[in-house]
């Protein structure tokens, strides 16, 4: 198939042919600067993980293109990245060559751990786009990641919005604090210069596009593209009954738990999710901020209504995400935020549990998630650092057609460490990892089960751990007649520990990771005796 090009002073906004080719070619540019990063990354968190995000923007800032594996979160946070550098550098002031740095919680993605990099785009000397990357480091310094930091002071290396190349130049006095500041130098620089060469990617493979076609820049067919974007979405909205549906849940909090209150507002092909009502901000880095919390109510609305359709801005635009200042989805800085997805994963379950009225057949039932993370570091035999992430997940919920799936990260898309990436990168050694039979809630249709991992400490000296864990006491919750899944347990040495705190691993000490079962649907008495045979024959029922 032949596609005529637009000549130089059309610029193919009003061919839908033209624009879905060129929308088409442009995410495969942010699929390329994904691989990118995969093959030339430094440490396993974007080549095992896929724990970063590739975004194209157009010169507003506004998401034209992602990576197709990328996380949900990011997908949402991103453009407020990119939207964030230009209010505070100015487009005035950017050339090309200039590579934009920072990890700024509020700024970012919602932690330190985090760090984004912005590229503006340029074209015929003038300022068409923006590339932006947002990637898991290994480490970002201070207190290894965990619940416990009470501000954000605690929680590593903060990098305001600041030029990381000038006239693609750079900055090595930047370069040598980040290292200074780290426990590992040589992966986290690497993994940030593995971003650089994917916005750099970016920038050449647009401007190759934009000659091609003749065109001067891309913000007319990115306009084009969001209004059918918005109209798509609206039309969605709309065939949702009008009206106001609440949902509220606890989650295992610290001393107290945690309140969750969303209200889903449907009116007039937009939707409004009000977090008024849920819990306070807390002295403990399980606070999640605005950014996050609108990115995942983002998702969980598009997951239920146009999950086919690739991200936007246009898709984004009737979607409204309200949180009060100072509560757990908005919290004023400096509060600590170190462990956000144990708070912000939760808002796609309350979404579905408020929505799970009207779209029956769409929504899923509570899953074992937010997922869980062990945070390990120590000395090498030859006297240096080292930190390692490992993460795990849960099973999902079911829906009203299936089984919820097993050990399955959701609402991000983290890949769990495989085993022998983990051998080799810690002194660990896996004595099994299998799934957690009878873990996941009864019902019609199943939850998904969780997962059990079991590791020993090989390495000489002792080795400091941290756990971000949920659904340790309050587990996945059913939905129309379904049980609640298992709760998760951690234990050392056989023995049961407070997940929330560090503890050091002592040579030899054994540790037994239980992660929790997915929430079922519909009453067990309704189930399928093929069904039922199944788990039997696998092994999934006790």
């Amino acid at each position: 198939m032949t596609t005529k090009t637009p000549a130089a002073a059309d610029t193919g906004a009003t061919d839908p042919i033209f624009l879905e080719v060129f929308w088409t070619r442009v995410r495969s540019i942010a699929d390329e600067a994904a691989k990118l990063i995969v093959r030339t990354s430094f440490s396993t968190l974007s080549s095992e993980a896929n724990d970063f995000a590739v975004v194209v923007t157009d010169s507003q800032g506004r998401s034209l293109a992602e990576n197709s594996g990328s996380i949900p979160s990011f997908i949402g946070t991103l453009p407020r990245t990119v939207r964030a550098v230009l209010d505070q550098v100015g487009a005035g002031a950017m050339e090309p060559g200039d590579v934009f740095i920072t990890n700024n919680p509020w700024i970012g993605t919602g932690h330190l751990n985090d760090v984004c990099l912005v590229k503006p785009i340029f074209h015929q000397a003038r300022l068409v786009g923006f590339a932006a990357t947002a990637g898991h480091v290994p480490d970002i310094g201070g207190k290894i990641r965990s619940v416990d930091a009470r501000e954000l002071f605690e929680e590593g290396f903060h990098i305001p919005v600041m030029r990381l190349l000038r006239n693609g130049r750079p900055d090595e006095s930047l370069l040598t604090l980040i290292r200074t500041n780290v426990r590992t130098p040589e992966q986290t620089v690497g993994d940030i210069w593995s971003q650089v060469g994917a916005v750099e990617l970016i920038a050449t493979r647009l401007g190759e596009v934009l000659g091609e076609y003749g065109l001067a820049g891309i913000d007319d067919l990115a306009a084009a593209l969001f209004d059918r974007s918005e109209a798509a979405m609206r039309e969605a909205i709309r065939k949702i009954p009008e009206g106001e549906y609440r949902y509220e849940m606890e989650t295992d909090g610290f001393d107290q738990r945690l309140r969750f209150v969303v209200a889903v507002r449907v009116a007039d092909g937009r939707v409004e999710c009000d977090f008024t009502g849920t819990s306070g901000q807390q002295p403990r880095a399980i606070n999640c901020v605005l950014a996050y919390t609108s990115a995942m109510t983002v998702y969980a609305i598009k997951c239920l209504l146009l999950p086919e359709l690739s991200n936007n801005d246009g898709l984004f635009r009737p979607i409204v995400a309200i949180a009060p200042a100072g509560t757990i989805l908005n919290p004023n800085s400096p509060a600590p935020v170190g462990g956000r997805a144990c708070t912000g994963h939760y808002v796609p379950v309350a979404i579905f549990g408020a929505l799970a009225s009207v779209l029956p057949d769409r929504v899923m039932a509570g899953a074992g998630s937010p997922l869980w993370i062990a945070n390990l570091s120590g000395t090498r035999s030859n006297g240096k650092p080292f930190a390692t992430v490992l993460f795990y997940n849960g099973g999902l919920g079911a829906t009203a057609g299936k089984d919820g799936s097993s050990a399955m990260s959701w609402p991000s898309n983290i890949s769990p460490t495989p085993i022998e990436v983990a051998e080799r990168d810690s002194p660990l050694f896996f004595r099994y990892k299998r799934l957690r039979p009878g873990s996941g809630g009864a019902g019609r249709f199943r939850g998904g089960l969780g997962e059990e991992i079991c590791f020993v400490n090989r390495h000489e000296t002792p080795v400091s751990i941290v756990f971000l864990t949920e659904r340790i006491r309050v587990p996945a919750p059913g939905l129309a007649g379904g049980g609640h899944g298992a709760c998760g347990e951690v234990l050392v040495n056989g023995v049961a520990i407070d997940s929330r705190r560090p503890h050091v691993l002592a040579p030899n000490d054994e540790v037994i990771l239980r992660t929790p079962g997915g929430g079922g649907y519909g009453p067990l008495a309704e189930r399928d005796e093929n069904l039922v045979s199944a788990d039997r024959l696998h092994g999934y029922a006790r």
